[in-house]
């Protein structure tokens, strides 16, 4: 497969060297992420800085492997570098137009029998994942219902357009999602963690799994801002026999798997 790299940031990586794929396999840079090693290979994730030619830095994260693949009936033995998985992932929700991660570079080397790969991506400057959004929520209080309002409707929007397109991100935890407050009090959502995406040729399908994953892990979000949510991924005002059907469906889950629990008083009563 051929080399990437962004137009908009090879200028960078050339003014500090780092725009080919030795110079990246050789940059020391803290781990971000232990390496995970198994069946002879290993994966990790580095995080570095480059100072910007106006001033300031951009961080990036640094993904490098090592016969570390992912099995597949065309690939039984060797298996697909897991990067290559993701990156193509990137590129399909940049296709589709869905905010999601900003690649940087891609490429595979072979080096005798090592098979390795290079995923660089810039990291999200001014973003705060839900999860961590809504822990300041619980302990500092939540913000006017208001700017709550487009949190919301920013995510839920997010969503709805990966099932327009087919699109079933299988892993939609509060973490994987990430939000920043724009001008004029309008707030911008990207989803991260794509290698599990898959197509699914039925939204409903993708709503009942993806709504599922979310709606479990924000127990801690209160039943009106989770359903002010529901409606604003649905684009409706009130809830159809249709949105009614799939929220208890959605409940009936959570109950089945023991993740229906209200949060502790003290935090609703923070959260308001």
């Amino acid at each position: 497969m051929k080399d990437y790299i962004n137009p908009h940031w090879q200028p960078l990586l050339a003014r500090h060297g780092l725009a080919g794929f030795d110079a990246l396999w050789r940059l020391e840079a803290p781990w971000f992420e232990a390496p995970n090693r198994r069946r002879g290979g290993w994966s990790g994730v580095s995080r570095f800085e480059l100072e910007l030619p106006d001033g300031g830095k951009q961080g990036f994260f640094l993904k490098r492997q090592e016969n570390h693949g992912t099995l597949s009936w065309r690939h039984p033995l060797r298996g697909v570098p897991t990067f290559l998985r993701e990156f193509r992932k990137i590129m399909h929700y940049r296709a589709c137009g869905i905010p999601s991660l900003e690649p940087v570079f891609f490429a595979m080397r072979q080096d005798g029998k090592d098979q390795r790969a290079i995923l660089v991506t810039a990291e999200l400057s001014g973003f705060v994942s839900m999860e961590d959004r809504v822990r300041g929520w619980l302990e500092h209080g939540a913000p006017a219902l208001a700017e709550r309002q487009e949190y919301l409707r920013a995510v839920g929007n997010l969503l709805r357009t990966m099932h327009r397109h087919g699109i079933q991100h299988n892993c939609f935890f509060p973490k994987h999602v990430f939000t920043r407050m724009l001008s004029e009090g309008k707030v911008e959502a990207r989803v991260i963690d794509l290698e599990k995406s898959r197509w699914r040729p039925l939204q409903t399908l993708s709503a009942r799994r993806d709504l599922y994953s979310l709606l479990r892990q924000s127990m801690h979000w209160g039943r009106t801002d989770r359903l002010r949510f529901f409606k604003h991924y649905l684009g409706i005002e009130r809830l159809t026999p249709y949105a009614k059907w799939l929220w208890r469906d959605i409940e009936r889950r959570s109950v089945r798997k023991n993740r229906l629990q209200k949060p502790p008083r003290h935090l609703i009563h923070k959260a308001g």
